[in-house]
């Protein structure tokens, strides 16, 4: 029986395809909810505007996924650290103004509707927090994911990726 489990945890970890998916969604996960406390806590406890909070809380999940993802995920111990950070942080800018514009453009749009404010306002105390969660799935599956997996983590020299033009 532990032998089934134990294979079964290393085929998880170390196979790619779905199971790299999945460890990345894993990974998404653990990072959205460092993501999440830290912005309601900004704007509960300290009452900072949603907006500020998003993007705080989008820097701190941010750095917790980049070091899951590196040394589980997607396991790219061969590429330099510098090359996956440089690279991190230019899809990592990207899903921090998705993020951030997306949740406000979302809030916005559903505040403005009574009827939708209404509907949530049962289930939700603030609207930013039901608009987070729509567009952060969105970012993370349509934007992170696939970038992280053919970019970020691939290709380790960015040498490779801008290369040099040579005049003759």
């Amino acid at each position: 029986m532990f032998d089934w489990i134990k294979k079964g945890a290393k085929a998880f970890s170390e196979k790619g395809g779905i199971f790299m998916f999945m460890r990345a969604q894993f990974s998404s996960q653990i990072a959205s909810i460092s993501d999440f406390i830290i912005t309601i806590l900004l704007v509960k406890l300290f009452g900072i505007y949603y907006v500020y909070a998003t993007f705080l809380g989008s820097v701190c999940g941010g750095i917790v996924n980049c070091v899951v993802n590196y040394k589980w995920t997607f396991k790219s111990r061969e590429c330099k650290k510098r090359y996956v950070f440089f690279k991190y942080v230019l899809v990592w800018i990207g899903s921090i103004v998705l993020n951030t514009y997306g949740t406000y453009f979302l809030t916005e749009t559903i505040s403005k509707s009574p009827w939708v404010r209404e509907i949530l306002k049962h289930y939700i105390d603030d609207v930013f927090v039901f608009s987070k969660i729509v567009v952060s799935l969105l970012v993370g599956f349509l934007w992170n994911y696939n970038l992280h997996r053919i970019f970020v983590y691939k290709n380790c020299n960015i040498r490779n990726i801008f290369p040099r033009s040579r005049e003759k």
